[in-house]
């Protein structure tokens, strides 16, 4: 039997969503396609993908209600692009909705001079609503067929309906101005997409490869691993790779939202995205052009778009019942004063009509999607990554975060200040222990131990050491020629220590400072400190937090709790649990989320990953050109900026209190409309008029999102 798995997913852009609803018409049409086993749209990045075999033909027919345009997704060669599209004016872009316009005037003049039952007026107000209206009528009748309930649904009953009863001039503005809504739904979303396009064409789709035959153009996805590109002083990096040779400000905005330029020099990596400011460089690439961190960014991104918040999937289910719930509530309005009271009929029947156009839930189903890829956008514009609505969500909700130390409160680029032998002892032979053992770790202590024994010793010094072992929260030990060799934590050491050195080293602990010992066969050859400067901004980041009402920071590390405790008075910090192993730290985050209910988790994506995933939220810091942490994090802060991190608990707190209010102001607009079915005020207009000003309205606060600033 055949599948969906059988067939390798395509993905495609759309252009021409005017609404959720259409979307999700759209992505059931596709399903019922020859040859199609499964379709999923995204409509926060205007993208399906399909699985089985379809022409884009089929599609833009499948689509053809809305009025649809595809194209493959991916990144497109220089030579597809090398012609502009022309921008055509805003007149030409609407000339069919300005041709139902003037006809619908012309209707309305008819209405004044002849009446609003005049055939004159009948045939140009027909004119005018099948000029602006007939997608909207294909796909009402189509739903009416299937019993499908939506929008598009109510609004051709009551079209119909209008019709029936002569009301001519009112279904006209009724067709115009649903119009007017579903345009400025469209809009709003563009206006929310626009965060993720302007990524999209960050990178250029040509490069100058440097060949033995000579520098030639090419286009990206035919560059590489290992090619060498030429950036020149203005340009644009095409691909990521590493500088092999030159030395530039590189304005990196594009990846961590940093307008400042940072200095590279050769050896280090640069991404795909980001400008070259004043110097040649030469670069070899590293990854291919669908691997880059800036493809990674914008993938993301548009996936975490698709996402559905649980705002939004409660949204989704309450219309389900709320679109019929309408209709019923239209037919009892009109037909129960009629038959029960003996009212007129034809006064009933268009209340009726009017509560099926009032009870629209246009801004119901808008109020929460725009908010969440308003967001989100501009969350990744600033280098803050959310993965997706819900997670936005929780992040709104949260009242207690966990810190790693190193590389999160810290800089992450600790330094040797202190080495002390114990008597009797070679400062080289230590040293040569200490690069035998963390030459190969990544550990930031590990770092700060081989620079400094690389400073004293030839690395061929090294010793061909056996069964190198991490110890977790503790150090690393191996072995030559049975003996044990360790670089690790002084605190089981402490008894055995002498005053003067216990002393000496707690002293150290008490200023901040980390120490470890080197050991041979449990015999101490030496000790050092190690000290690491906190990030300037992480003391005003934490008050900046706890004002937006986070109620518990807690610091926890597998240092020793002096230095710990010296770190967390001076940042700040609420509580600091020390000396943890990583199942430790998953412990403190259980119990942080019994108390507290949703706890966030910043670390650095790797070794706090058991923590990060138990909290409500995982947040890596400082994760840019970083694969693992950019797929295990539920959220990633790009640079080591913890200003990131208060902006996205400000920005997630404001989407869930715009949510809140839209929603509470769309369904207390429709209910004051319907209210006014009791006095008989409630007209045609004036429900359409209701419809649309909520719409526009929870689009515009919504949209309020993109100009959130850190």
């Amino acid at each position: 039997m055949t599948t969906s798995s059988d067939f390798d997913a395509q993905t495609y852009r759309v252009k021409g969503f005017s609404c959720a609803n259409c979307a999700k018409t759209f992505e059931n049409n596709v399903k019922d396609l020859p040859g199609v086993y499964d379709a999923k749209v995204n409509f926060g990045a205007s993208k399906i993908t399909v699985s089985g075999e379809v022409s884009i033909d089929a599609l833009e027919k499948a689509g053809a209600f809305e009025g649809l345009k595809l194209s493959v997704d991916g990144i497109k060669k220089a030579s597809q692009t090398t012609e502009t599209p022309e921008v055509l004016p805003w007149y030409q872009q609407y000339e069919t909705e300005l041709f139902g316009v003037l006809f619908l005037v012309l209707g309305i003049v008819s209405s004044v001079m002849s009446g609003h039952s005049h055939p004159m007026t009948a045939m140009l107000i027909l004119v005018s609503s099948a000029t602006l209206g007939l997608q909207l009528f294909k796909s009402g009748m189509k739903n009416l067929t299937r019993f499908t309930f939506d929008m598009r649904t109510l609004m051709t009953v009551a079209v119909i309906g209008g019709v029936l009863i002569g009301e001519w001039l009112e279904v006209g503005i009724v067709v115009m101005l649903f119009r007017v809504s579903e345009l400025l739904e469209a809009y709003s979303m563009d206006r929310a997409r626009q965060s993720i396009a302007s990524l999209v064409n960050m990178a250029p789709t040509q490069a100058q490869i440097r060949r033995p035959s000579g520098d030639e153009m090419v286009d990206v996805d035919e560059i590489q691993i290992g090619d060498v590109m030429v950036v020149k002083p203005g340009e644009k990096l095409a691909m990521d790779g590493v500088i092999i040779e030159g030395t530039s400000l590189i304005n990196q905005a594009a990846i961590t939202g940093e307008s400042m330029p940072e200095e590279k020099v050769p050896g280090d990596d640069v991404y795909a995205g980001t400008l070259n400011t004043d110097a040649l460089l030469l670069v070899q690439v590293t990854k291919r052009v669908e691997d880059t961190t800036l493809q990674k960014i914008i993938h993301l991104v548009e996936e975490a778009q698709g996402e559905k918040a649980p705002a939004e999937r409660f949204i989704d289910a309450f219309a389900k019942v709320y679109t019929p719930m309408i209709m019923l509530i239209s037919v009892v309005v009109m037909s129960v004063p009629p038959l029960v009271f003996n009212q007129d009929f034809s006064t009933w029947f268009y209340q009726g009509l009017a509560i099926l156009i009032v009870g629209c839930p246009c801004a119901l189903v808008v109020s929460t999607p725009i908010s969440i890829v308003s967001a989100i956008g501009n969350a990744a514009k600033r280098g803050v990554l959310i993965k997706g609505g819900v997670h936005l969500e929780t992040l709104g909700r949260i009242r207690a975060i966990a810190f790693d130390k190193t590389g999160t409160l810290t800089k992450g680029e600790p330094f040797v200040t202190d080495t002390v032998m114990m008597d009797g002892v070679n400062e080289i032979d230590v040293f040569r222990i200490v690069y035998s053992l963390e030459k190969d770790t990544t550990h930031p202590l590990a770092k700060a131990l081989t620079s400094k024994a690389e400073a004293l010793i030839d690395p061929t010094m090294a010793f061909p050491l056996k069964a190198i072992t991490s110890l977790p929260g503790r150090g690393i030990k191996g072995e030559d020629q049975g003996v044990i060799y360790t670089v690790e934590s002084p605190k089981r050491f402490m008894d055995s220590l002498s005053p003067s050195v216990s002393e000496a080293i707690q002293a150290l602990e008490t200023k901040g400072q980390t120490v470890v010992v080197v050991t041979k066969d449990t015999q101490i050859l030496a000790y050092m400190a190690i000290a690491d400067e906190v990030h300037e901004n992480a003391r005003e980041t934490l008050r900046q937090l706890h004002d937006l009402g986070v109620k518990k920071t807690v610091m926890l590390t597998g240092d020793n709790h002096r230095a710990a405790t010296d770190i967390a008075n001076r940042l700040g910090i609420d509580d600091v649990m020390s000396e943890l192993l990583p199942e430790d730290k998953l412990a403190v985050i259980e119990q942080l989320t019994t108390e507290y209910q949703y706890v966030a988790m910043v670390g650095d994506g790797v070794n706090d990953a058991p923590a990060m995933a138990k909290a409500s939220v995982g947040i890596a810091m400082g994760a840019k050109g970083t694969d693992t942490a950019l797929e295990t994090a539920d959220m990633a802060l790009m640079t080591d900026d913890l200003t990131l991190l208060s902006f996205a608990v400000r920005l997630s707190r404001q989407s869930l209190r715009i949510i809140k209010a839209n929603v509470t102001f769309s369904l207390l607009i429709k209910l004051v409309a319907l209210l006014l079915v009791i006095p008989g005020w409630l007209t045609l207009w004036i429900a359409i008029v209701s419809d649309i000003g909520a719409t526009l309205l929870v689009s515009l606060n919504s949209m309020r999102l993109m100009k959130v600033k850190p």
